[in-house]
């Protein structure tokens, strides 16, 4: 990159919004997702902008200069996404945190995309409301990078994806363009193409997200949270099916197999000095909770817990176990330096495949990670389904392995499991990704997914992105997967 750009960039955005030094470029340098310890991808040039306007104008003499633009927020995903390509202007969009509107007679917010998660809800909850989108990672993940990823959240099998909030969006295209995309403050539209739902799991690469409107609701009154062990991972799966069916409105649900319920029970260990005592007849634990009126949601416990003992499945009575499942989860209420990240990643690192599998086939798929782990010589963390349509079975499945970075080869071995188990979620009539999107893992492979649609992929990124500047590489090329 010649220093004129970098000179533009400052006359248009000011000196304080442009940087250049080392030890700024270098924060910038990875993300999340397992790679080598000395690996390291440098941004030539920062950008802090605080408006659409100045997203607009980097982008802008981006395209001038053929130069690429990555934009990067909490830099906690785990596919790559957000890793600086060689020479490119980064935007930081964490500057872009202001809440533009709360709406509460029609119940939206419209709000800058680089704000947390954490920070939108401490905002709207002064208004009695909440944004039930909650991943893990909500203090540093903000709204335009849950857009970016469509990752997954605690309360998806009542509340949906971003494509169940996401109303409209203010994108800046490949030439600096700004675009209003969706349908303002409407809930559905038939008028168009819901061009907005694009944005959701782009990862950058059509637009830069800027703006959003969100559909918000009223903070339920209680909440309870309940556990049950089950003697299969299908045994679960059917009795949540089985609430479902009754008509009880589940908040959150989630499966975890005995290995990964040690990954989130460290709170508990900590706490207690040991681990929580399970049945060893336990294959499956089913985490389970519900949100509303009290009166209402005590009835939804009881009904519940009788579908899970006439399935022959036994309520966890141990609370302090099912407190810190839920500690871990979503109150992310830790001692300082103990919680579970980074606590439990000090020797090896967390890596996934993030598939989406049928519901008849999560068994079978279960196996097969067993076995393609141990193909690859790799320690099994455990496997956790989560469930993210609205009323509905919908598994969306982290098959976590532990992955060494100071070792290369293992780094090597982990994407050599994740093609595997990508190939297998297909072959199984299933998805390869469903939280952590295609980064720079998965491009250009997904076409084993996608076949002939892959090519019309490309034509929709030459639309809005003609000089393919926006995080160049990423959804379409793999930096790890040669298959």
């Amino acid at each position: 990159m010649s220093s004129a750009v970098v000179d533009e960039l400052r006359r248009r955005l000011g000196d304080g919004k442009v940087f250049t030094d080392d030890f700024v470029r270098f924060t910038y340098s990875r993300d999340w997702s397992p790679r080598p310890a000395d690996y390291y991808s440098m941004p030539e040039v920062v950008v802090r902008p605080t408006s659409t306007e100045e997203v607009a104008e980097v982008v802008r003499v981006a395209y001038e200069n053929s130069v690429p633009v990555v934009p990067f927020a909490g830099g906690t995903g785990m596919g790559g996404g957000a890793v600086p390509v060689e020479g490119c202007i980064l935007i930081d969009t964490r500057g872009l945190n202001r809440v533009l509107e709360v709406d509460e007679e029609n119940m939206v917010v419209v709000t800058q995309a680089g704000i947390t998660v954490s920070a939108l809800n401490e905002e709207l909850a002064k208004h009695g409301l909440w944004w039930p989108h909650d991943p893990e990672s909500k203090p540093a993940s903000t709204v335009g990078a849950a857009i970016a990823c469509d990752n997954d959240g605690t309360f998806g099998i009542r509340y949906g994806k971003l494509a169940d909030y996401l109303l409209n969006v203010v994108v800046v295209t490949g030439k600096g363009e700004v675009v209003r995309l969706g349908h303002r403050k409407a809930l559905c539209s038939s008028t168009g193409y819901k061009l907005h739902w694009l944005m959701v799991g782009a990862e950058g690469t059509l637009g830069i997200v800027t703006e959003a409107t969100l559909r918000v609701f009223k903070k339920p009154e209680a909440r309870v949270v309940e556990a049950a062990v089950f003697k299969s991972l299908s045994s679960a799966v059917s009795v949540l099916e089985k609430m479902i069916q009754a008509g009880l409105c589940v908040e959150s649900a989630h499966i975890n197999c005995k290995k990964r319920l040690q990954f989130y029970t460290h709170a508990y260990r900590q706490r207690y000095g040991r681990a929580p005592e399970i049945p060893e007849w336990a294959e499956a634990i089913l985490f389970f909770s519900f949100g509303g009126d009290r009166d209402v949601v005590e009835f939804s416990r009881n009904y519940a817990s009788s579908l899970v003992e006439k399935a022959g499945g036994v309520l966890v009575k141990e609370r302090e176990l099912v407190e810190s499942w839920w500690t871990s989860k979503h109150l992310l209420e830790f001692e300082p330096f103990k919680q579970k990240w980074p606590d439990s990643q000090r020797m090896k690192k967390f890596g996934a495949a993030d598939l989406g599998i049928p519901i008849g086939r999560i068994e079978e798929a279960y196996r097969k990670y067993l076995e393609i782990a141990a193909k690859n010589g790799l320690e099994v963390l455990g496997m956790c389904v989560y469930h993210q349509r609205p009323n509905r079975v919908s598994p969306s499945i982290s098959f976590a392995v532990f992955v060494d970075d100071g070792n290369p080869d293992e780094v090597r071995r982990f994407y050599k499991y994740v093609s595997e188990m990508s190939k297998m979620a297909v072959d199984l009539e299933g998805t390869m990704s469903t939280y952590i999107g295609d980064g720079e893992r998965l491009g250009g492979f997904n076409k084993y997914e996608h076949g002939p649609a892959f090519d019309y992929m490309l034509e929709v990124k030459r639309v809005f992105d003609p000089k393919n500047i926006l995080n160049p590489g990423k959804k379409f090329a793999s930096k790890w997967i040669k298959d």
